[in-house]
């Protein structure tokens, strides 16, 4: 276990609250010590949410371990139910939690209680939230859904819908609580179902209910969307019902269209008119003039698995991008992130380490940086443009806007999300470069803003990326004429240009970097 400031990933017990903050009717009982309620905020505060997740906490303190925590543990449990009546308990234990071994699900199956009751194993110090997540999914399918399992099943080939003589039905699995676009994404895929006549039976575990999980056997298949919170119940539904689940998860045009012909397959469909109908500007924006100039741009990308990857297919296939960095803090998915990075001639980078991160971003010397909450602060400091792909993230990635990932609206919110901070970094590369004309001096014309503004003579400099910069292994010097030339230079390549400005000189025993020498190394590294 390793101590460290941020995390891209919570302990596995705040993978259970987003099952249960996304659900109808279920209520978590949590066996933790005061303190751990930290955790209602991300969904509060990060997801803007209007109320509590459905969770109680035992909130035992110091003097309570030398009493009987077990029973702190049952009346914390009998009046969550007397108060909330839920359809369906989960019971389980936070990481601090874990060391006194109570065994929560043997005390909360011992009350007797007349609804179901799900116990959860989540071990701390081994896995994180998005596990969490996914095994809570499946404990609950599992209980809820089991009781359903045909007896004999369909034979194989042969569809639910075949036995029931109704239009093909499908469930979608994985969109959460505190999920990165989940609810967007959910209405988008449901209208692209929809435009090819499949209907959705149960959504889950957002919005659905314990009744609906216990209905999810009734459906021809499953629509896996988020692989890392869905898989592994999909697998159980796979083996039970011997229902089929989708591989392709639609974020960018082409994986759309991909899931559409899959998704049609498993239908017995023929999905071209709805994959001719799709509009999507992505396309026809990534080859128009204001776009050709982003041809060749140095991306680097980092995030969960789903949209990493995802992110490394639209990036290079459909808009032009240089792959220079893949990678994923998703352990449980690095071997499907490793074949596409060597697919690229990259070497995956599989860590839940920021500054790990932050160090192979630097060495990369990126254009673009997509990935979570994390990379855009790593980015800021370096001078980078950077847009956000995948969670963990900030309040400001729950826009109250539609503006979902997937399908071919999500592919107009992907260019309009990694494309504008590379055009702005463009308009203030222009302002730097005519911040000596006579118009921008307030004493030679006046401002557009009245009488009153002022317009500062010099631009807002980018400089954070050079203060942050590696130093070369020997000092030199720059001379001013060199300075006011380096600040021409676009502000999210200046470092690199400064680093590599300053490796030539060291090399070459220059002391001091006149703008010749930044035009020599600049013949020198090709640029």
């Amino acid at each position: 276990m390793q101590l460290t400031v941020w995390t891209y990933e919570g302990p596995p017990h705040v993978g259970a609250m987003r099952i249960a903050a996304a659900m109808e009717g279920v209520h978590y009982v949590l066996h933790a010590p005061q303190g751990d309620t930290y955790a209602d905020l991300l969904f509060t505060m990060i997801e803007r949410r209007a109320s509590r997740p459905p969770v109680t906490y035992t909130t035992f303190q110091a003097r309570d371990l030398g009493t009987d925590t077990a029973e702190l543990f049952k009346t914390s449990a009998r009046d969550a139910y007397a108060r909330f009546e839920p359809e369906a308990l989960l019971v389980g234990a936070s990481c601090t939690a874990e060391l006194i071994q109570d065994d929560p699900g043997g005390l909360a199956l011992a009350l007797d209680l007349p609804v179901p009751v799900v116990p959860l194993e989540l071990p701390a110090y081994q896995k994180k939230e998005n596990w969490g997540a996914a095994e809570t999914l499946y404990q609950l399918v599992r209980a809820l859904a089991g009781p359903t399992i045909p007896r004999f099943a369909p034979p194989p080939g042969e569809t639910q819908r075949a036995v029931r003589g109704a239009r093909p039905r499908c469930n979608l699995l994985g969109p959460t609580s505190l999920g990165f676009r989940h609810r967007d994404d959910v209405q988008e895929v449901r209208r692209l179902l929809e435009a090819i006549g499949v209907e959705v039976a149960v959504t889950a575990p957002l919005g659905a209910r314990p009744a609906d999980l216990a209905r999810l056997g009734e459906a021809d298949f499953n629509v896996v969307l988020y692989p890392e919170i869905a898989g592994l119940a999909a697998q159980w539904l796979q083996r039970s019902f011997r229902q089929p689940y989708t591989k392709t998860v639609p974020i960018g045009v082409g994986a759309t269209r991909d899931f559409l012909r899959e998704v049609a397959t498993l239908a017995g469909l023929d999905p071209e008119a709805a994959v001719r109908a799709g509009e999507s500007r992505l396309p026809w924006y990534s080859r128009s003039v204001d776009s050709t100039y982003l041809t060749g741009k140095r991306v680097f990308v980092f995030g969960d698995a789903t949209h990493a990857i995802a992110a490394a297919r639209v990036a290079t296939e459909e808009l032009g991008f240089q792959l220079v960095g893949l990678g994923t803090y998703s352990r449980e998915q690095a071997r499907d992130v490793r074949e596409v990075a060597k697919r690229h001639g990259l070497d995956a980078l599989i860590a839940d380490d920021y500054l790990e991160v932050e160090d192979a971003i630097a060495r990369a010397h990126p254009e673009l940086v997509l990935g979570t909450q994390m990379e855009r602060h790593v980015a800021k400091r370096l001078g980078i443009p950077c847009a956000v792909i995948s969670a963990p993230v900030h309040v400001q990635d729950f826009p109250a806007r539609y503006s979902p990932q997937m399908g071919f609206e999500g592919a107009n919110v992907l260019f309009d999300t990694w494309v504008h901070p590379l055009m702005m970094g463009l308009e203030e590369h222009l302002l730097g470069m005519f911040r000596e004309d006579f118009e921008f001096h307030d004493s030679a014309a006046p401002s557009h803003l009245g009488h009153g503004a002022r317009v500062a003579v010099e631009a807002p400099r980018h400089d954070a990326a050079i203060a942050h910069a590696p130093a070369p292994a020997a000092t030199v010097a720059w001379e001013p004429e060199a300075e006011l030339e380096l600040r021409k230079i676009p502000f999210f390549v200046r470092a690199k240009a400064r680093r590599n400005t300053e490796s030539y000189a060291v090399a070459q025993g220059i002391a001091s970097i006149s703008v010749g020498t930044l035009y020599d190394a600049k013949a020198h590294f090709g640029r």
